[in-house]
């Protein structure tokens, strides 16, 4: 849950006992089980690849002291990159839930106020570089390589320890041998070593990149030869004490042709430049996202082609940090004649172990024996050009990136008005399902930059969170009235094409209504769109649709946020949408029902050429709105033909009391009841749930529209309109 929902006005008593009863039962929602004692109980449960997180806010309080901001900081965001999931304190726990998940391996931690942080106390897995890191694993497809083989089939991974530099120094490094692995065969092993990111352990590779698992699949499937793989931190193995010792404790070759190294990061540049410099000593060698200097190479082309069977990069997309660089190497490597491969651009993953682990399964099955090709992974691109984003101070942002596969990415950056800042987080809805996290922004001089994709075509909205404080990027002249921090930005696309801008003059029209609120006290607003070639002269009045905003929104929400002209237009002009009047009112008030019946309706009827027949009338709302359209349906059934919720229920309890619906009257005067939810990281779906399991009690005729796939926000809304509106008015012959 985001700060689109923070209760106030008249919103404030609605939204906090929702909360209140929701967020305890989201996690039973996603399959969490109940614990015996509070302290004992996890604080993640995983399950369907949806994560929900619920810490005891006294563990919270023990480690971190008061704290107003928690987030769990995790690889969550788009690319796999390090993002912030925001947690909100419910009762006695601080919770929320992000999924679906893709299939791979997530690690994470918390924070509190930006600088306290503390691991995961009921996760039992452990990064020894980082200690604050836990992990767990989304088991799918497109991670098969990273799950465990069945017991007795894989290899064994153990720690050994070795000499230093000095006489007192004792250093680690982790190692892998094959199934089946013999000592005594007449055949040496040949050796991988592989090598961590600048400030990694040598046990990262086991940790985070999964290498055990990895190299077990590829055994089980015979893609790669028999081999020891070492994994090391050491600056350079070559000149280490570490091949002494592993030549001592293994049977494994010692000539170039049996060799390779290969690291991700930092270690991929030791690994490049080790086979640049010293061409006797690898035969095979691999970079995995190396972020490289801008030096000339001044090297022996011949020796290295002699040397180094292979000599292949890689690279994440343009979050990567090592994008332009390695970009730029292969071009010096091929001015320079070196023989290399580069496996192209991976589309889906960043500067991190996701593009990593896919790195070791493509470049393993390579070694020491003919490879199955030379081609780029499925899918992996060649870039045309640099990642060159303008330059800074450029206005307006955001700035939209679209590489040759179609993906999107945006860049935003800051003025320089937060120079100062210590912590600095782009917050929006890029999380699956158009969830929220924060992604962290990078000090660029005095502002601000991040690059943040692939972004699918939607609508997307964001803030800046500059320590701990939320502003608006004022480069951005997008505004959103009740969200004065907010920006937006529409990808382009055809699953965004129905939230596009139809072109001038062929869309409908929006005009503001004002009327008087005798519930409220007050003059209030509402707005209006018309459709095209409305005539306020025809015949037959035209049939009228009031849609409803959600608490602590008002009446320009659905324009604003809900894309509803847009919508509306589009469908409009696809022939998919009877011409109606649609009215959005404000729904913040205490007694809905009298300011719709005897304020919002007479108002719209005196302006507008409506009908009053409640057959060509329909109501719906969100959140809030769809609770008030529910309470409509209870106390005048029959008045709206047409009902429509979206993330409602009928009452706040997931034991829903049906208790004063007449069923008889609801159904003989509704021709459409259609009840919408997200999926279970929407915090009303269980109560949507229990109130369609109400009506089924009583015999209350609705239509379930399924879930639609996201949270309790905009994304799911739009998709919800996206499919109602069409419904609405229609005849049988129609």
């Amino acid at each position: 849950m985001s700060s689109l929902f923070h209760p106030r006005r008249g919103a404030r008593r609605f939204l906090a006992a929702l909360v209140t009863v929701s967020m305890s039962t989201a996690a039973a929602a996603a399959g969490a089980q109940p614990a015996a004692a509070a302290a004992a109980a996890p604080w993640l449960t995983v399950s369907g690849g949806f994560a929900s997180f619920a810490v005891p806010a006294d563990e919270i309080q023990n480690a971190m002291g008061n704290v107003s901001s928690v987030v769990v900081e995790g690889n969550f965001g788009p690319s796999f990159n390090v993002s912030e999931l925001g947690l909100v304190r419910s009762g006695t726990a601080w919770t929320s839930m992000i999924g679906p998940l893709p299939a791979g391996l997530y690690y994470y931690r918390l924070r509190g106020d930006d600088t306290k942080i503390v691991k995961d106390s009921t996760n039992p897995t452990s990064v020894t570089s980082e200690p604050t890191w836990s992990t767990f694993l989304v088991p799918g497809d497109s991670a098969r390589y990273l799950a465990d083989v069945a017991p007795g089939q894989g290899g064994k991974i153990e720690t050994i320890t070795y000499p230093g530099a000095t006489a007192q120094e004792q250093r680690a490094a982790t190692v892998w041998t094959p199934p089946g692995y013999d000592a005594h065969r007449g055949r040496p092993y040949p050796i991988l070593y592989l090598l961590p990111g600048e400030g990694g352990g040598h046990a990262d590779w086991s940790e985070l990149g999964r290498a055990g698992q990895i190299l077990d699949n590829l055994s089980v499937r015979r893609r790669i030869e028999p081999m020891v793989v070492v994994m090391s931190d050491e600056d350079d193995v070559s000149r280490s004490r570490l091949p002494r010792a592993i030549d001592s404790r293994y049977h494994v070759a010692g000539d170039r042709g049996h060799r390779a190294i290969a690291g991700a990061s930092a270690g991929g540049v030791r690994a490049v430049r080790t086979a640049l410099t010293r061409s006797g000593a690898f035969a095979y060698v691999g970079s995995f996202g190396g972020v490289f200097a801008d030096e000339s190479l001044r090297v022996n082309a011949r020796a290295v082609n002699a040397g180094a069977r292979l000599l292949r990069l890689y690279t994440g997309n343009v979050t990567d940090p090592a994008y332009n660089p390695t970009y730029r190497l292969q071009r010096r490597l091929g001015k320079a004649h070196i023989r290399h491969e580069f496996d192209g651009v991976n589309p889906d993953a960043g500067h991190n172990w996701k593009a990593w682990q896919e790195n070791l399964a493509d470049f393993a099955p390579r070694l020491f024996r003919p490879a199955p090709n030379h081609r780029r992974s499925p899918g992996h691109l060649v870039p045309r050009h640099e990642f060159t984003p303008p330059a800074p101070g450029t206005t307006p942002t955001p700035w939209l990136t679209r590489e040759v596969n179609g993906d999107t990415f945006v860049t935003v950056e800051t003025g320089t008005e937060f120079a100062g800042a210590k912590h600095v987080t782009l917050w929006g809805n890029w999380a699956p399902g158009g969830s929220w996290v924060n992604v962290p922004f990078t000090r660029a001089g005095d502002r601000w930059r991040v690059t943040v994709g692939p972004l699918k075509p939607w609508f997307y909205y964001y803030k800046y969170i500059v320590d701990l404080a939320s502003k608006k990027d004022t480069s951005n002249p997008t505004s959103i009235t009740t969200e004065p921090t907010w920006s937006s930005f529409l990808v382009p696309g055809k699953e965004s094409r129905l939230l596009a801008d139809v072109p001038a003059g062929k869309g409908g029209s929006v005009n503001r209504l004002t009327y008087r609120s005798t519930v409220a006290g007050e003059e209030r607003s509402a707005y209006v769109w018309t459709p095209p070639g409305y005539d306020p002269a025809r015949p037959t009045p035209y049939p009228v649709f009031y849609l409803q905003h959600g608490g602590g929104q008002n009446y320009t929400d659905w324009l604003e946020m809900g894309r509803a002209k847009q919508i509306l237009d589009n469908e409009f002009r696809d022939g998919s949408l009877v011409p109606m009047v649609v009215v959005m009112g404000n729904g913040n008030v205490p007694d809905f029902p009298k300011e719709l019946l005897e304020n919002i309706v007479p108002a719209a009827r005196a302006a507008y050429h409506i009908s009053d027949d409640p057959a060509q009338q329909a109501l719906a709302g969100l959140s809030m709105g769809g609770f008030q359209t529910f309470d409509v349906l209870k106390t005048h059934p029959g008045e709206f033909a047409y009902i429509g919720t979206f993330s409602a229920g009928i009452s706040f309890s997931t034991t829903a009391d049906p208790t004063g619906y007449d069923p008889t009257a609801i159904n003989n005067g509704t021709k459409l009841l259609r009840i919408y939810t997200g999926n279970v990281t929407d915090f009303v779906y269980p109560i949507t749930l229990a109130s369609m399991a109400a009506f089924d009690r009583v015999g209350i005729r609705y239509e379930f529209a399924g879930v639609t796939p996201g949270p309790h926000g905009w994304d799911t809304w739009q998709k919800d309109l996206i499919d109602f509106a069409p419904r609405l008015f229609r005849t049988d012959a129609s």
